[in-house]
């Protein structure tokens, strides 16, 4: 069958190939971009893990202590953790309020 000459010209398949090089090393490039803004946004997170894990023996030891503080006296356990969550929500909201002022 013959084409008609009016109709919209496709383009060739080696400009459709350029155009889709061009697309996947735009994405690439943007990928890379990604990579380096996530790398440099965790640094802190992984130095404050890195920091935990030094602790790791204590905070075991210290939550082996809770659970047989809490099987003996389970009440003052929860008292005590609902201490710990509101406190944990306060500090949340003071770190947000200073980032809104600042």
């Amino acid at each position: 069958m013959r084409r008609d000459s009016n109709r919209h010209q496709e383009p060739s398949r080696s400009q459709r190939k350029a155009e889709l090089v061009a697309i996947i090393e735009q994405q690439r490039i943007d990928i890379l971009v990604a990579a380096e803004r996530w790398q440099r946004t965790s640094v802190s997170l992984d130095a404050g893990w890195q920091r935990l894990k030094r602790y790791r023996a204590l905070a075991y030891l210290a939550g082996g202590a809770l659970l047989v503080s809490g099987a003996r006296h389970p009440d003052s356990l929860m008292r005590m953790m609902k201490r710990a969550a509101a406190g944990g929500l306060l500090l949340s909201r003071a770190r947000q309020l200073l980032r809104q002022v600042r």
